[in-house]
């Protein structure tokens, strides 16, 4: 792993060496802010009274209660060769996102900055949401509002170092060195190597990301994940996406032997926009989890949303069923059951 970081840094020192020629080439510099927000009211049909309120993925650990989301605000700026984003958010949603901080309700999201040595090659250095899966941290940037298993259960950020690397056509390659998962401060930490590979059709209806991240997380853990996304645009009005991710986690034991548990999951996403203003998003996801590392077992949920659209603002009402192999959820204080379903209603704006 220091090998690696080593070559990626003399890299782009050389490239950097190497592009001095071009600075005195006059550039004019790009500056834009970006932002959203969001909110929620979720009603559970068990109706359970204490947390998660049988709502085991992220950000809508709540019940019978209307409930922010995040406000978010983003700064990107550009000169020349380099450039650099700086992307807040504010509220639980961000505070889930970067647990590991401290006094997360306020949390940096990303921050990094890039160098394009060329027209084939960017690097980045500092944090940015993950490559691995199909959802993503801002409500607005969704179709479905509660999140899937995957996302819930997979790495959330990356801070390190990465090269992005144009292949031709509609190839592309990342591959970077990052501290373990999620963590933007690891003082002492092993580092974890992060790759994805991406291609399209000609037309761009079909386009494909393999992903992968891996590494010593710390001395008792060590995760390994392969995560494959895919859309395919049957018309302007219908699309199909898929994830597919398999994590292998070894853990170390009181002796120091390390055993090794697997989790996989699946999940379609059926997309239609029969006018401007209205879409429709079936969500059908399937969690194998068979040596209960997630404590799951194994769980099927279905999810259906509706957008309402008015100019930048998206209304969301969303119905879920979850369905367990083993008992999770909870009928009351004492009773627990394999299935629940709830209903929300979200409301996302960006600008």
């Amino acid at each position: 792993m220091k090998k690696i970081i080593l070559l990626l840094s003399s890299v782009i020192l050389n490239q950097v060496i190497f592009s001095q020629s071009d600075s005195t080439k006059k550039v004019t510099p790009s500056f834009a802010i970006t932002g959203s927000v969001d909110a929620y009211y979720r009603y559970n049909f068990n109706n359970p009274k204490s947390y998660p309120y049988n709502s085991p993925t992220s950000f809508t650990h709540s019940n019978n209660s209307f409930e922010l989301g995040m406000a978010t605000l983003r700064a990107d700026h550009s000169f020349g060769k380099v450039s650099a984003t700086i992307d807040l958010g504010f509220g639980t949603r961000a505070e889930e996102f970067a647990y590991n901080d401290a006094n997360t309700r306020l949390a940096l999201k990303q921050l990094y900055l890039s160098y394009a040595a060329s027209s084939k090659l960017k690097f980045t250095l500092g944090s940015w949401a993950t490559h691995v899966g199909y959802e993503m941290v801002d409500a607005y940037l969704n179709r479905n509002y509660s999140m899937s298993y995957m996302f819930t259960n997979g790495p959330f950020t990356h801070a390190g170092l990465k090269a992005d690397i144009n292949l031709g056509g509609k190839n592309a390659l990342m591959i970077g060195v990052s501290n373990p998962t999620d963590y933007r401060s690891a003082p002492g930490m092993p580092k974890s190597f992060i790759a994805q590979f991406s291609t399209a059709t000609k037309d761009d209806k079909l386009k494909a990301y393999f992903n992968f991240v891996g590494g010593k997380q710390s001395d008792t853990k060590k995760l390994i994940q392969g995560d494959i996304v895919a859309t395919y645009a049957l018309s302007a009005k219908f699309n199909i996406g898929l994830n597919a991710t398999l994590q292998s986690v070894k853990l170390a034991d009181s002796s120091g032997a390390f055993k090794t548990s697997n989790w996989s999951g699946a999940a379609v996403y059926l997309n239609v926009d029969p006018v401007s203003w209205l879409g429709l998003t079936l969500r059908a996801e399937y969690i194998n989890d068979k040596d209960e590392y997630l404590g799951l077992k194994n769980v099927f949920a279905p999810t259906l949303s509706a957008n309402f659209k008015i100019d930048n603002l998206t209304i969301i009402p969303e119905f879920r069923f979850d369905h367990a192999a083993n008992a999770v959820f909870y009928k009351n204080a004492t009773e627990a059951t394999k299935s629940t379903g709830s209903f929300v209603v979200a409301v996302s704006y960006h600008f």
